[in-house]
């Protein structure tokens, strides 16, 4: 991350009017600000010919920004917002160096579009695939804690009081980690199918809560984020979002937007009286 010298020297030289680079390309579409942040720090974005610098700002409007040696161009495409059901053996990214098959390869279009939070290869369900990077920042911060509704197959049957430790909270190797409800769909005598809702996005985290008290999962399935639902689509297949499930992704973001906190006025400290 840059220094706050580097953010200052960065502010100083850009035009008036001008926002953050990381900004201004998720707008874009090319992912979320975190997404950009390394694609900046990578050295693949340019301003006016030269390599750009984390924390630089920049105005799109009267400077050439490139990404990979393509000419940015705000607004080309519109807004795009697809569900697509993630088999397992895929990988959640758009490319992948080892030539795995990512998401991005089932689904035909020619528009920049990026995941919305992940899933690991071994995981499968639901995965929003767009090119609003809004939409993409405020779904995968950890600061806006949006819902995530998993399937989950675990070994055993677990108890009651295994379910109760679940909802408390476990302590994991990186701090506490619990779900906010987890409920038996159905079983038998050696699997569960269980329904976990959490709002944290650690790697890996559902399964290795499940796995801590003795019931390793068998198989994940994503089947909601936020107000979306995975519904009834197959493996392999996407759709795209209606005017209504955009609408309550719009909402969702309008409503995670940070707010300034308003600073109270300092007290001042009361005056002590000398006793005489």
């Amino acid at each position: 991350m840059p220094s706050r010298k580097q953010l200052k020297s960065a502010s100083k030289t850009a035009p008036q009017g001008a926002e953050r680079l990381q900004k201004i390309l998720a707008r874009a579409g090319y992912g979320s600000r975190r997404a950009c942040e390394e694609m900046i720090a990578q050295g693949r974005v340019t301003v006016d010919g030269r390599i750009a610098r984390l924390g630089e700002k920049a105005d799109p409007a009267r400077q050439e920004i490139r990404v990979d040696g393509a000419l940015l161009r705000e607004g080309d495409e519109p807004p795009t917002y697809i569900a697509l059901y993630k088999p397992r053996g895929v990988i959640s990214t758009v490319s992948d160096p080892q030539g795995r098959r990512t998401v991005r390869d089932y689904i035909p279009l020619p528009q920049r579009l990026y995941p919305v939070g992940r899933l690991d290869a071994d995981s499968e369900g639901l995965i929003l695939m767009t090119n609003d990077g809004e939409i993409t920042q405020r779904l995968t911060h950890p600061r806006y804690r949006h819902p995530r509704v998993y399937r989950v197959l675990v070994r055993g049957i677990p108890s009651s009081a295994t379910l109760q430790r679940w909802r408390r909270g476990i302590r994991l190797e990186d701090g506490p980690a619990r779900f906010d409800r987890v409920e038996i769909e159905s079983g038998d005598k050696e699997r569960t199918w269980l329904r976990v809702t959490l709002h944290e996005g650690r790697k890996h985290l559902v399964r290795r809560v499940v796995a801590a008290l003795g019931h390793p999962a068998l198989r994940l399935v994503r089947v909601a984020m936020g107000p979306i639902e995975l519904g009834n689509l197959a493996p392999g297949k996407w759709r795209y979002l209606s005017q209504g499930e955009i609408r309550a992704l719009r909402e969702l973001a309008r409503r995670a937007a940070p707010t300034r906190r308003r600073s109270l006025p300092r007290r001042r400290p009361a005056r002590r009286t000398r006793m005489r």
